[in-house]
């Protein structure tokens, strides 16, 4: 099938479908303005002074939060990113009762600015953030805030130089983040699973399918509605129903719902 005729199927199985659930890598926010990790572009391929899978590990959080923040303010907590088409259209889809949840490995928080409510971060968000000391709660811009103030204060210097720490008693204040090292939420991982066997259609798109042990959600899907969007190959082509080697914004711009389902 050429790529009209591919979109084409892919609009009439998702009109068919009526508990969808969405599960997206780095490829989702792309669009956006995040860097993807693995791509030819991504941070994996920039040079640091430590590689990024070092940098955004449990220990190197421990004994270089300087380093670590330094790179996490950088590259993680970017500013005036906005949520692009698909999550627009995964808004949409939800509102009108047909996607029943998201489950995502990015941290960005994109698809709920969007709208979406149903949304599992499998891997954190940089949304939430807690001190190491007395667990008070930070937000994201909040976290931000205490970065760019430790770099403007000038009593502040070296390894102390882009660390928030907790204005009440000076503890570290972490993200609620999974780093490497670290294992993933259990609540959020069975939530997960439920939707995803429970789905009559599951959409994976922006992700290479090659981290583990998220990429494995997709083997708990039991119906035969299996849609894999990346630009690249997966492992799990073969395994698909529908296969679409394209942007997530080519696919999802081009999906309209009928008035009907606009209107519930």
């Amino acid at each position: 099938m050429d790529n009209k005729e591919l979109l084409n199927k892919f609009n009439e199985m998702a009109k068919e479908s009526n508990s969808i659930v969405f599960f997206g890598g780095a490829g989702v926010s792309t669009e956006s303005g995040i860097p993807d990790f693995r791509s030819v572009d991504g941070l994996y391929n920039q040079k640091y002074d430590y590689p990024p899978e070092t940098i955004l590990s449990h220990t190197f959080f421990i004994k270089q939060p300087s380093e670590f923040y330094r790179f996490y303010r950088d590259k993680i907590l970017i500013d005036g990113v906005e949520p692009n088409i698909t999550h627009r259209k995964l808004a949409e889809l939800e509102q009108a009762g047909k996607l029943k949840a998201i489950v995502t490995q990015n941290i960005d928080g994109l698809h709920q600015k969007a709208g979406s409510k149903e949304v599992y971060e499998v891997h954190g968000t940089v949304a939430k953030n807690h001190c190491t000391r007395c667990r008070k709660f930070f937000s994201g811009d909040d976290v931000k805030d205490l970065i760019d103030a430790s770099l403007k204060n000038p009593d502040i210097a070296g390894s102390s130089r882009y660390i928030p720490v907790c204005p009440d008693c000076g503890g570290i204040i972490k993200p609620d983040v999974v780093l490497y090292e670290e294992g993933l939420d259990d609540y959020t991982w069975n939530r997960s699973v439920d939707y995803i066997q429970n789905a009559d259609m599951l959409i994976v798109g922006g992700t290479s399918l090659v981290v583990y042990p998220a990429a494995g959600l997709v083997n708990y899907y039991r119906g035969n509605r299996l849609v894999l969007i990346n630009k690249s190959s997966t492992p799990f082509d073969d395994e698909a129903d529908l296969v679409l080697h394209m942007g997530l914004g080519e696919v999802f711009g081009q999906l309209v719902l009928s008035q009907g389902e606009q209107s519930q």
